[in-house]
């Protein structure tokens, strides 16, 4: 009984030590940034049970700057059925400290809509950010989008689709940029066409069973020359639809001439691509800071 109480009390107490930690890691980070939790950023929410997945936050750094600070909206994954930006305050701490004012988004998710309405959701976002930001000290002619797995996929339809912009009535797509993290739904045409994998009838609930709606979905048939640049980022050991997508979505891009850096992180699997975000050094915030111009 002694040792069974013992193999209860020590997975507890280390519960208890990395939470302590964890606890202190985020007061570290949390000191040279401004959080303004849940903002709403559209007012036509269909009804009252979508105000959650119509909110953002906003962090932004504390450090006074003669100039205003680059943006960086981030969409999260989820299999475009799950996530929440309440996960994902590790990354604006990390990009608000680094001189990034970063906005962290909700979206509608699956099985209550499709993806459409996702990537409408996010574009109203990038529409708030460009009416507000500049209340948190952030340039609104330097909005980049980031996003990793199906995140990853709304941030390329940003970058890529204008009629997503022009539809809410603004002149022209206001992305400057997008940084993609192991990506998903690049190309869903290809992807439902084939049905290669184990359990893809998943995604006919995002996705539906219209091939037209697959093809509109997926950022791929969207690249156009004079697009804006990208960081495409890809695990040496993510899931295989993911690695041959985003090859084809590097050489799509290769073929009209966008700018762009396409970098595959070896030994990463695709949750190991989000999670090391936490930490500053990483390769990814090293090339985004460059990429958005932090501290120009």
């Amino acid at each position: 009984m002694i040792f069974l109480r013992l193999l209860w009390q020590i997975p507890f107490a280390l519960l208890i030590l990395i939470t302590v930690l964890i606890s202190i890691n985020e007061y570290a980070m949390a000191r040279p940034s401004r959080r303004t939790k849940d903002i709403s950023y559209t007012k036509n929410a269909a009804s009252n049970s979508d105000a959650e997945r119509h909110l953002l936050d906003v962090y932004a750094p504390r450090k006074a700057s003669a100039s205003a600070y680059p943006i960086v909206l981030f969409i999260h994954g989820g299999n475009w059925n799950s996530g929440s930006k309440n996960l994902y305050a590790f990354i604006g701490r990390r990009l608000a400290k680094q001189g990034v004012v970063a906005v962290i988004v909700n979206y509608r998710l699956s099985p209550a809509v499709k993806v459409p309405a996702m990537a409408d959701d996010c574009a109203e976002a990038v529409r708030w950010t460009v009416q507000h930001i500049s209340d948190y000290g952030g340039d609104s002619a330097r909005i980049f989008v980031m996003g990793h797995s199906a995140g990853g996929g709304l941030a390329a339809l940003l970058a890529t689709d204008d009629q997503l912009f022009t539809k809410l009535g603004m002149g022209k797509n206001p992305v400057k940029g997008a940084i993609l993290d192991d990506p998903a739904g690049l190309d869903m045409f290809d992807y439902l066409t084939k049905m290669e994998y184990p359990n893809d009838e998943q995604y006919l609930i995002p996705f539906g069973d219209n091939p037209a709606l697959w093809r509109s979905m997926s950022p791929m048939y969207y690249v156009h020359a004079g697009g804006p640049p990208m960081l495409v980022y890809t695990g040496g050991r993510t899931y295989p639809s993911i690695a041959s997508s985003s090859q084809r979505f590097r050489q799509r891009l290769q073929t009209v001439g966008v700018k762009h850096e396409f970098t595959v992180l070896a030994g990463k699997k695709h949750i190991g691509m989000v999670t090391q975000l936490f930490w500053k050094n990483n390769i990814i915030y090293h090339d985004l800071l460059k990429f958005v111009g932090a501290g120009l």
